[in-house]
């Protein structure tokens, strides 16, 4: 089975071994269509709000309930009781009071540059191991809120600093990696249980989820080999979690370690655990076992209308893909070459074609270029955040999408990456990559500059 690989949190997990760099004329690397990412949803914007934009093939109404669903997923909720009913509701715990809080213009979170900057955007997970059932913190829950509403503290403060690592390439250039040090303080409520696993998760940037949530099952479980055995080294597997609407087992595709079958769910999420909203999918309030919220006033049973969640689970969906830039640049292929021949593509897949899907069927069956096979890999210990996930383990992490990437910068005014914004560039990204992907990041290692550089100028370029 041919595998395209993946570079770790940001790239996903290497794969395949590689040779040296080979003289191949470049041109041989350029694919017709390449630079529609998302096939026909692509659309031509390098500017700011290159992730705000709706899918061009949009049909019905769909281009209104876009409109207004990017108006609530901007809105700030409120403090229940209030005037507008709908959007009451907040708390009483809370990361943000908007989902755009976290994703500005639909974009990526950048981590604190300060130990103390509050960490808007780079959420802290919690859970303690109970056989195959992962518990809340007592004093916490699932997750750290620092801000309550009137009259409600707020649980704590974490606060994120560095240690630089630094490290050398064999051509003698030295380069240095930042290990994150997580300090919690403040804490209302008593301490985080000594059994507690915390797993920072920064917010990414939104584009091309309804186009994964298209890919066919069976599509991912091809690309799946959990026992290894082609032997390259690259052992995909999928989450399994649970839709909570149907009640069955379903393969994960969102969130970091891919805890999340369908976009819905995954927005129906985030405004409980990060906003304090319940809704039909989380009807309960994000409360921990030790802290009493009976005599808290709420927004209603639940606070999150149906039609609200519709019309921000559609945003979400139907978010397009930019067109990528510079992509018959003769860099950007030899980069191409090179990123197929280090190994990247075992995991980060370059091209999938959807499948039918039901929920927006102009995106199905079109041919698209996420660089994600959306299954988990050992990504190594120094990318472990030691807290399992479903069945994703401590040392696992989906292989994100690198579609996009080259823009972040532009968007979001930054260019950190992995799943706590460790990385300060795409060169820190992929000399992260450890477990499956250590062979593909020695490969790397190994490249002369040039080769490095034209790397990179193509992910940039996606």
């Amino acid at each position: 089975m041919t595998r395209f690989i993946l570079l770790g949190g940001l790239l996903g997990t290497l794969f395949a071994s590689c040779g040296p760099e080979a003289e191949v004329p470049y041109q041989a690397f350029l694919e017709e269509g390449e630079e529609f990412g998302g096939g026909a949803t692509t659309i031509l914007d390098e500017s700011v709000n290159a992730f705000g934009q709706a899918a061009p093939n949009l049909t019905g109404d769909k281009d209104l309930l876009f409109v207004t669903g990017n108006a609530f997923f901007k809105r700030n909720w409120v403090t229940a009781p209030a005037s507008t009913e709908d959007l009451d509701g907040l708390g009483p715990y809370f990361n943000a009071r908007s989902c755009s809080a976290c994703h500005a213009l639909d974009g990526r979170a950048a981590p604190p540059l300060t130990p103390d900057e509050e960490p808007l955007g780079l959420l802290f997970r919690l859970s303690k191991p109970s056989g195959g059932e992962d518990l809340p913190d007592d004093n916490y829950g699932f997750q750290i809120q620092p801000h309550g509403i009137l009259a409600v503290e707020g649980e704590g403060f974490v606060s994120v600093s560095y240690r630089e690592q630094p490290g050398i390439y064999p051509d003698g250039t030295t380069y240095s990696l930042r290990n994150p040090i997580y300090d919690f303080s403040k804490l209302n409520y008593g301490s985080l249980e000594p059994e507690t696993q915390v797993s920072p998760r920064i917010g990414p940037q939104m584009i091309g989820l309804g186009l994964l949530e298209a890919i066919a099952e069976e599509t991912l479980l091809g690309f799946a080999d959990p026992e290894d055995a082609n032997g390259d080294g690259i052992s995909g597997r999928a989450n399994y979690v649970m839709n909570v609407e149907t009640g069955l087992m379903q393969i994960g595709r969102f969130g970091w370690k891919a805890n999340q079958p369908t976009v819905r769910q995954q927005v129906a999420g985030a405004f409980n655990g990060d906003i304090g909203i319940t809704s039909s999918l989380f009807p309960d309030q994000p409360c921990a076992p030790n802290q009493d919220c009976s005599e808290i006033a709420h927004g209603g049973d639940p606070e999150l209308t149906e039609d609200i969640l519709d019309r921000v689970s559609l945003y979400s969906e139907v978010l397009a893909v930019p067109r990528r830039r510079d992509w018959e640049e003769p860099e950007v292929l030899k980069g191409k070459g090179l990123f197929e021949s280090v190994g990247c593509v075992s995991c980060h897949i370059p091209k999938i074609v959807t499948g039918n899907y039901d929920v927006h069927p102009e995106f199905s069956n079109e041919t698209i270029r996420p660089y994600t096979d959306l299954l988990l890999h050992d990504m190594g210990s120094g990318l472990a955040d030691n807290r399992p996930d479903g069945l994703a383990g401590g040392q696992e992490w989906k292989t994100p999408p690198l579609w996009g990437l080259g823009l972040i910068h532009v968007v979001s005014g930054h260019t950190y990456l992995l799943h706590d914004g460790r990385a300060r560039n795409i060169e820190e990204a992929i000399l992260w990559h450890g477990g499956e992907a250590k062979t593909s990041q020695q490969n790397f290692k190994d490249l002369d500059k040039s080769g490095r550089s034209a790397l990179i100028k193509f992910i940039e370029s996606l």
